[in-house]
């Protein structure tokens, strides 16, 4: 998935552009759905400062523009299914996304669980792509994103030399950049997202962290093997193309 945050990228305003038009689509169709995704257990902390008003002694925090960015994220959050991903995710990142998921069904037999983490994986991807198309970052969280973009390219370079090098693969290298980015994201949405989105991004990163799983994806042969050859194609386009 590209999680590249750049200003001045075609790609990434067509992306946005994407998103946006899924966004009113959903609202056009359903203000009801608008409401009802509200209430989605969200802090006070996170639903913006601006429009306090006076009630009952107590300070009231309003603002329109806070309440439908929260509606909009909830609202893709619940169409992050594989049809709808293919909305905003490019072709070569949602075959990355089908492998990885064949690899986790492979590696844990659980074809329900496998689901869930490629789940959250988008839900995460949605809602931070809201949030920076939103400019909700500060300057010192877009420093984060740029430690996490390049920590990601890191993880990705080394994974595909682990694959073209033989005998090179140490599963605690990669499971320590996994690790390091899960801990710059969370920092980067601490502020932004509940304790729920934080769990799915440990979720996320855990279950592809995991030494034993990378050591079975590593391993020579089927089932494996053809899997991690295509993920490495498509990591290695992304990277020529400046995406990842």
């Amino acid at each position: 998935m590209n999680w590249s945050l750049r200003h001045s990228d075609g790609a990434g305003l067509s992306s946005r552009k994407s998103i946006s038009c899924s966004i009113s689509l959903c609202l056009d169709a359903s203000s009801l759905l608008l409401l009802s995704c509200l209430d989605d257990g969200t802090s006070s902390s996170e639903r913006m400062r601006p429009g306090h008003t006076e009630r009952h002694g107590k300070m009231e925090t309003f603002s329109s523009r806070n309440l439908a960015l929260q509606a909009e994220k909830k609202i893709l959050s619940r169409m992050a299914s594989k049809s709808m991903a293919n909305m905003f995710i490019d072709d070569t990142s949602s075959e990355i996304l089908d492998e990885l998921y064949r690899i986790s069904k492979e590696y844990t037999q659980n074809r329900a669980e496998s689901q869930k983490v490629i789940k959250n994986l988008i839900k995460v991807a949605v809602k931070i792509s809201v949030l920076y198309r939103n400019n909700c970052f500060s300057d010192e969280e877009l420093a984060w994103a740029e430690e996490f973009k390049r920590k990601l390219h890191l993880g990705a370079m080394t994974a595909i030399s682990f694959h073209e090098v033989d005998f090179t693969f140490e599963k605690g290298v990669l499971a320590d950049i996994l690790h390091e980015c899960r801990d710059l994201l969370l920092k980067l949405v601490e502020k932004h997202l509940t304790a729920k989105s934080h769990g799915r991004i440990r979720h996320v990163f855990d279950h592809f962290a995991n030494v034993e799983l990378l050591a079975q994806v590593y391993s020579p042969g089927e089932p494996y093997q053809p899997r991690l050859k295509k993920i490495c194609e498509g990591m290695n386009r992304l990277i020529d193309e400046g995406r990842l």
